[in-house]
């Protein structure tokens, strides 16, 4: 399946060739299933820092795909760590009916999903994206003009649909641009890059916070301005694919069913053999399996956020600081690593990495365990140590998923296939939070047990049943 434009017979000044984007790459096989358009190589040891991030985003889509980004992420991070506080803070809600009306726009998001999955499986790549972004800038109008909890419902429930159906949106245009391992690097390094603005994001307003209501209120303008600008930039590319029929996508996956069940061995030793998606329906249920095995490694992000802070806070009795120190630390190493990593590993089937990223969050989670037992400052020290090995295996979790479904999806589902593994992860992320603190409150030994099992078995089924892409 091949990218095409409104107006084909253009073709946008700031976008690249393939070769363009090969420069970005160490050489790396291109052979995948997935839609999408160019392949990958390139020169090795090049394009793994922040100007090999910018030259796979500018490769990908051209400039303003790569400045719409730019400009959403930091619209999100002067915003998205504050909501709760604008409602309490400038609308003046008590902090659990604040919080409801978070969790209504989160759920309404999530609800979302398989409507955005449709809509991109009909051929709409661009259009998706800019609508995400036009969604949270009308959240954040609603949010400035209103007064009451209602208003403020509103305003999260709009700011909920935009978020969630961004992740979805945004891998099915780079689908449509790149392909093969070009299109994993990325999309490593659109997360690396949206990483950056939502930590810069937070730190401007983190900064600007000490000036009271008006600058929350000036920080919200300022996030409406940065998504009507995104949506511009992503509206101008016009991308779009055809749409596949289902008839002909299986019949597609039978053939190469049959292909695959005759075919020689390949000579080239030791590289993963992609298998097809089955025509026989169990496609699907090998589907839901990975997304359901994806519940658990959801968690993990959470545990950052909920677990660890308040494990200092309660258990160790030591400074919010070191909560943060984590973090912070885990942010940077996200940031400087992930497209590196991706690019290293780009020799490995994506499944085996996904169920090796499992391994390594289980032995963190019994790593934490182990250190928080030490107490008090030496315990939070031994926190941070192991929090390494455990944003190790974030990286190979965000690195590997979604590049894995995009490439087991037939043509036809890219989109359904997209936004069952986003809900799966947004349910994760939704029971976290609640999940985390029971766990706690039982004991550290029954949190990190219980994660740590649960997340062991998750990598299981992904090695057993996932696609070996």
């Amino acid at each position: 399946m091949t990218a095409t434009r409104q107006r084909p017979t253009t073709r946008p000044a700031d976008s690249a060739t393939d070769a363009d984007i090969a420069t970005a790459l160490p050489t790396a096989p291109a052979g995948d299933g997935g839609g999408g358009g160019g392949g990958g190589g390139g020169n090795a040891g090049r394009g793994t820092g922040t100007l090999g991030t910018l030259r796979l985003l500018l490769g990908a889509g051209g400039g303003r795909y790569a400045l719409a980004l730019v400009v959403d992420a930091l619209g999100a991070g002067l915003l998205r760590p504050f909501l709760l506080l604008y409602g309490v803070s400038v609308l003046g809600l008590d902090a659990g009916r604040a919080g409801l009306a978070l969790t209504a726009g989160l759920l309404a998001g999530l609800a979302a999903l398989p409507l955005t999955g449709r809509w991109i499986d009909r051929g709409a790549r661009s259009l998706p994206v800019a609508a995400t972004l036009l969604v949270r800038a009308a959240g954040v109008g609603v949010l400035l003009g209103t007064r009451g909890p209602l208003g403020f419902t509103a305003a999260a429930v709009l700011l909920g649909l935009g978020s969630q159906s961004w992740p979805t949106a945004h891998a099915a245009t780079v689908t449509a641009l790149v392909a093969g391992r070009t299109r994993d690097a990325a999309l490593a390094a659109g997360r690396s890059l949206r990483n950056a603005g939502l930590g810069g994001g937070a730190l401007l307003a983190t900064v600007a916070m000490a000036g009271g209501t008006g600058t929350l209120r000036a920080l919200a303008v300022l996030t409406a301005l940065a998504c009507l600008l995104a949506a511009a930039l992503v509206w101008s590319l016009r991308i779009s694919v055809p749409a596949t029929p289902r008839a002909a996508t299986t019949a597609a996956s039978a053939a190469a069913s049959t292909a695959a069940s005759t075919a020689e061995p390949s000579p080239q030793a030791g590289a993963p053999v992609p298998v097809p998606v089955p025509a026989d329906g169990r496609g699907g249920r090998l589907g839901l399996l990975l997304n359901v095995a994806n519940l658990p490694f959801a968690f993990c992000f959470d545990v950052l956020e909920v677990a660890l802070p308040a494990l200092l806070v309660t258990r160790l009795h030591v400074s919010p600081a070191w909560s943060s120190g984590i973090f912070v630390g885990n942010t940077v190493l996200v940031i400087t690593t992930q497209l590196a990593v991706v690019l290293r590993l780009a020799r490995r089937s994506r499944r085996g990495v996904l169920a090796a990223s499992g391994v390594l969050l289980a032995t963190a989670y019994l790593g934490f365990w182990a250190a928080g037992s030490l107490g008090g400052a030496a315990g939070a020290a031994g926190l941070c140590a192991v929090a390494v090995l455990y944003t190790a295996g974030e990286i190979l979790y965000t690195g590997t998923g979604t590049a894995l479904v995009v490439s087991a999806a037939a043509p036809a589902q890219l989109g359904r296939a997209l936004a069952r593994w986003e809900l799966s992860s947004g349910l994760g992320r939704a029971a976290a939070p609640a999940t985390l603190t029971a766990l706690l409150a039982l004991g550290p030994g029954v949190l990190w047990t219980v994660l740590a099992a649960a997340t062991l078995l998750g990598a299981a089924a992904v090695r057993r049943f996932g696609p070996a892409l």
